[in-house]
């Protein structure tokens, strides 16, 4: 296990990228179980693991690395 803030891209699963964003994008955890038709809780889920293999708490930070790491196109921020 990495220690936090060590992680790559590469842990994220590709539901866990989804949820990064549409975090990205501005959307509160049930609009993102909306859209994903998956349960508030498992967004929920899916938002805490991401914080813990990122080591990344705020949406800026999330959102920065999004871009960094190309899953979000800087331009459409």
């Amino acid at each position: 296990p990495h220690a936090a803030g060590n992680a790559d891209a590469h842990e994220l699963s590709a539901r866990e990228i989804e949820v990064l964003v549409l975090i990205t994008k501005g959307l509160i955890n049930k609009e993102i179980a909306d859209k994903l038709n998956i349960s508030l809780t498992t967004v929920i889920t899916h938002r805490k693991n991401i914080v813990e293999k990122l080591g990344i708490k705020s949406v800026s930070g999330l959102t920065i690395y999004a871009v960094m790491h190309g899953y979000i196109d800087a331009d459409r921020i």
